[in-house]
């Protein structure tokens, strides 16, 4: 059977990520027509307890027979303290998802577990071991203490994401436009992405009439050093892509520091100035981040 490497650090493009009702097909049907780079087709929350099944049918339906044109499909699984979460898995498996996000993950135990029964279905239905990737919500305090293993919990984990609802309920408090309730979580969930390796991705913004405030809201996690934005409606996908694609500037500049980086390394020189400004290589993965992101959003003109 074919195996394929689920190595996390292959990082694509996520800038936005868009929750489905999988159980309507209305919603599910196009919406690869707005561009989103990844669509989550949800079985937990959106679904009432007694339409279970029904969602399950319409999700196969749409993963087996629509054409997402390159869009990346994960499914939001029922949390493992429910009686659903198992035949989640293996109709998401079966019908060939990208992608599996565990909700109310606490712990890296949690992840396992996901992560043996994704391998069980992809055995029983004869999808390619290891072609189905794992994200981990973070919706509790007790997930969030425990970061670090899940992060470290398996090598199909691609990424963590915040559950601001969830989780400052957990914190008997309640999400503000200022959003300094969840300040600690998210740099916590950011430093833990970065030191092993996985992608971190923030929480949907509600109000769908202030985008002023969502943009604002997307540049500020932006500046925190996350990969991208859960949404919940289309007119919120050109935001988040405007600001995690690097600018035309941003990309002058970065080609600048790799190029002279790499004519002053060959000099032996390991600190000097470009256009005023005092860099190192310390610079360096940075300016080559820009241009791989740039390049992954189709805006790079350049022969770096």
């Amino acid at each position: 059977m074919e195996v394929i490497n689920t190595n996390p650090n292959f990082k694509r493009l996520r800038r936005s990520m868009m929750f489905l009702n999988a159980q309507k097909p209305s919603l599910v049907k196009d919406p690869y027509v707005y561009k989103p780079d990844s669509i989550m087709l949800d079985l937990e929350d959106a679904v009432a307890e007694n339409q279970k099944d029904a969602a399950r049918y319409s999700l196969f339906h749409a993963l087996k027979e629509i054409d997402y044109h390159g869009c990346e499909r994960v499914v939001r699984i029922n949390g493992l303290e429910t009686p659903h979460w198992k035949e989640d898995i293996r109709v998401s498996v079966a019908g060939g998802c990208d992608a599996i996000r565990l909700a109310k993950t606490e712990s890296g135990k949690d992840i396992k577990i996901v992560e043996e029964h994704i391998l069980a279905a992809e055995k029983e239905f004869h999808r390619p071991i290891g072609s189905t990737l794992i994200m981990a919500a973070i919706e509790s305090t007790k997930g969030m203490l425990n970061l670090y293993d899940i992060c470290t919990s398996s090598d199909r984990l691609f990424g963590i994401a915040l559950s601001g609802g969830d989780y400052t309920r957990d914190l008997q408090t309640s999400i503000s436009k200022s959003g300094v309730e969840l300040m600690g979580a998210r740099q916590q969930m950011v430093i833990t992405a970065r030191a092993t390796g996985r992608m971190c991705f923030d929480t949907v913004y509600t109000d769908l009439d202030d985008m002023e405030g969502f943009r604002k809201d997307v540049e500020m996690i932006k500046q925190m050093g996350f990969d991208g934005k859960s949404i919940i409606n289309p007119r919120q996908i050109p935001v988040c892509h405007d600001v995690f694609t690097p600018t035309e500037k941003q990309i002058r500049w970065a080609e600048a520091v790799v190029r002279e980086i790499d004519t002053k390394k060959a000099m032996g020189i390991g600190v000097f100035q470009l256009n005023g400004k005092m860099l190192d290589i310390a610079f360096y993965d940075g300016a080559k981040r820009t241009i791989a992101m740039a390049k992954a959003a189709g805006v790079y003109k350049g022969d770096l």
